[in-house]
């Protein structure tokens, strides 16, 4: 599947409302990074972040160094349309997970429903070695994924479910636990969403 191409035809034929993963206020993940205790002036990625509301919410509350990556112009450009004046204030980048290379270190690593479109060994072991290399001792990184009891399809492609004990020990090797969770996410089609939720952070 030519996985561009996929999330451009999402971005450019659907509303914003009519898209699984939609919510007016991500109130799980900006708790989460209040409670890291990062700095405002420190660096956050929002991965596959696109026209998400989070990025909204960050500048809101005075965070100053953000940057959203999603594979989708498309969703990147709605998000910038939305934001007006503000989209200035944020870092951009295009790029699939699997293909990107940071050329700096943030101090806080965010994905909420990405890491599980990850289904093959050597997509998960260069998401995980890209994070190695964008994060130092003290980060934080915050994962939501579809958990054991979800479903087993986002967007109409075949994911990969995590219980919060799995996805947590995804990232063992540098992360340590901080907080794990289980949370239903009500859909706009009146549908629930189960997600795993991580909150780690590195220590070598």
């Amino acid at each position: 599947m030519d996985r561009v191409a996929h999330w451009e035809n999402i971005y450019g034929t659907k509303k914003l409302t009519e898209v699984s993963w939609y919510q007016a206020k991500p109130e799980v993940s900006l708790r989460l990074i209040h409670e890291s205790g990062i700095q405002k002036d420190e660096a956050i990625i929002d991965i596959g972040g696109g026209d998400s509301f989070l990025v909204d919410h960050l500048i809101e509350a005075g965070y100053t160094n953000i940057t959203v990556l999603d594979i989708s112009q498309k969703a990147i450009e709605r998000a910038q349309e939305r934001l007006g004046d503000k989209a200035e204030l944020v870092n951009w980048i295009v790029s699939d997970i699997t293909a990107f290379e940071p050329k700096q270190e943030y101090q806080l690593w965010h994905d909420r429903a990405v890491f599980h479109f990850l289904t093959s060994p050597i997509d998960i072991e260069h998401y995980k070695s890209c994070l190695t290399q964008a994060t130092g001792i003290n980060s934080h990184l915050i994962v939501g994924t579809f958990s054991e009891s979800g479903p087993d399809k986002c967007s109409g492609i075949q994911i990969k479910k995590y219980s919060k004990q799995e996805l947590a020990e995804e990232f063992r090797a540098h992360f340590k636990t901080v907080e794990l969770f289980n949370i239903d996410h009500p859909t706009p089609f009146n549908t629930i969403q189960n997600f795993s939720f991580v909150h780690l952070e590195r220590n070598n």
